[in-house]
């Protein structure tokens, strides 16, 4: 692939992961992509020859910039492991419910399932770092099924937050409440 190419499918890209910020998933159609990218409405088939395989490389861009916040949470060396377990709980809740359209489409079933450009793999840096944490903080439980039903739980915060549900439900205004509740639940109160 050239140079013009490249940027191009970069382009593309970038103008999906504008798009499904600014109008959610649904306005992901590649007539509207390359509309807005400038180019025929057929163009993007030269680089991406499914639909699937540009929502993938469009819902990458979102797990890469999750995985970017995890990283920086995780060069605070002064903060303890349930502060950085908690400030990642808040990054992550924060990225679901201001980035509602990219969160929608970084966990479509049909995108993980075909696995183009290791979509499910590009998850996993993140939850390595979760892992990594709940094993600082419960050394006594296997930290990757703990770290599995945190994330379920966080998961289900966002969409259910996100719908208004919880707000009503458990008549909470403040996520981190939630947050917390959560962590205690898979952790342990915190020691104080």
């Amino acid at each position: 692939m050239d140079e013009q190419d490249t940027g191009l499918r970069t382009r593309l890209v970038k103008v999906g992961v504008d798009l499904v910020n600014r109008e959610g998933m649904q306005a992901l159609t590649l007539r509207e992509i390359a509309r807005q990218a400038g180019v025929s409405h057929g163009a993007p088939r030269r680089y991406f020859p499914t639909h699937l395989e540009l929502l993938s490389a469009i819902a990458r861009q979102g797990f890469l910039e999750l995985t970017a916040r995890g990283a920086e949470i995780m060069r605070d060396s002064q903060a303890g492991p349930r502060d950085r377990l908690m400030t990642l709980g808040r990054a992550y809740l924060d990225f679901a419910l201001s980035n509602r359209g990219m969160f929608e489409l970084m966990f479509r079933h049909d995108l993980l399932e075909s696995n183009y450009l290791g979509l499910r793999e590009t998850s996993l840096p993140l939850f390595t770092v979760l892992a990594d944490l709940v094993a600082q903080i419960r050394p006594d439980a296997a930290p990757h099924v703990v770290s599995g039903a945190l994330w379920a739980n966080l998961h289900g915060i966002a969409q259910l937050w996100a719908w208004g549900s919880l707000q009503v439900a458990a008549g909470v205004d403040d996520v981190d409440t939630l947050l917390r509740a959560a962590l205690d639940a898979h952790l342990g109160p915190e020691s104080r």
